[in-house]
């Protein structure tokens, strides 16, 4: 028996979604159900604004997104989508929560009031070394000499909702969509395949993704709002192209400069050779006439 292949619905690519479509409470129900794929439990989204901890630049105008989320418990999903690399994404990111953190406190507010923050990094560049294409990372509070890891009081677990002490800190989610290969085997990946070629089958099944289905079908949109749409892809694709020339541009003059100062430095080798050699040679007659000076004494002496 044959079985026919799940088809694919053409969707807004999730960057353009977060900018225009996913603010709408009414579609809070797709990026709660991405988050809720993530986080591993269930997300319900109070609330979506501009993320201060990122201001945007002219030049990330179109390949970087980034976005505040505060959930019903009062805790803080940083998003950013970034399609260009960037060496100090990593520093960045801790900038990030640190900045959201401090901004949100008032002063006078007690520590109690600090809220938890996850910093979840959506990036179409090689970032790091690493062959997986989600990371996630936390912090640990681990015991030197008996390798526990330190938990919560009762009282603090019955405040703060967290068993262990690294729970109260920022967690960090690195999802690295080009070195996802397309084969979706849980819900996550579902996102992650979405994420990667803006295009969702039939036959997937995580949470969000049958209202991204209905909400972000490029079909439905108008020609005034496709001719957008498609601008801004373009635009995006314009800005990586001039990032990647300008770096390939660096690298072919790196490398110029690079032949140009090995020439210079054969050259000085060359040259510190052939006066190694000529010192060499005056060396050799300097020693040659002292051998015949000292011939000639010992033939005097000889005669005598």
């Amino acid at each position: 028996m044959e079985y026919s292949k799940p088809t694919e619905r053409v969707l807004i690519s999730f960057d353009y979604a977060l900018k225009r479509l996913l603010r709408n409470k009414a579609n809070y129900e797709i990026l709660e159900g991405f988050l809720s794929e993530l986080l591993m439990r269930d997300i319900i989204v109070k609330n979506i604004g501009e993320s201060e901890s990122n201001k945007e630049h002219a030049g990330d105008k179109y390949n970087r997104v980034d976005v505040l989320v505060e959930d019903e418990d009062g805790e803080i999903l940083l998003i950013e989508l970034q399609f260009s690399i960037e060496m100090d994404f990593l520093q960045r990111m801790l900038f990030g929560t640190s900045k959201a953190l401090t901004e949100r406190m008032l002063q006078g507010d007690e520590y109690l009031e600090v809220k938890k923050i996850y910093s979840i990094n959506i990036v179409y560049f090689d970032l790091g070394q690493g062959e997986d294409y989600v990371y996630h990372g936390k912090t640990h509070f681990k015991g030197l000499h008996c390798n526990d890891e330190l938990r919560l009081s009762k009282a603090q677990r019955n405040t703060f909702g967290k068993e262990m002490a690294g729970d109260l800190y920022p967690e960090y989610y690195i999802l690295k969509i080009n070195n996802f290969n397309d084969a979706a085997k849980d819900t996550l990946d579902e996102w992650i395949y979405f994420l990667k070629h803006n295009a969702v089958r039939d036959d997937f099944t995580a949470k969000g993704l049958d209202k991204a289905r209905e909400v972000l079908d490029r079909e439905k949109l108008t020609i005034e709002e496709r001719r957008a749409y498609e601008y801004v892809l373009n635009q995006r694709s314009h800005d990586v192209s001039m990032i990647a020339s300008s770096k390939l541009e660096g690298r072919i003059e790196g490398l110029e400069e690079g032949r140009i100062e090995r020439e210079k430095l054969a050259k000085d080798v060359e040259r510190l050779a052939k006066d190694l050699e000529k010192e060499r040679e005056e060396r050799e007659k300097e020693r040659e006439e002292l051998e015949a000076a000292l011939a000639e004494l010992r033939r005097l002496k000889g005669k005598n």
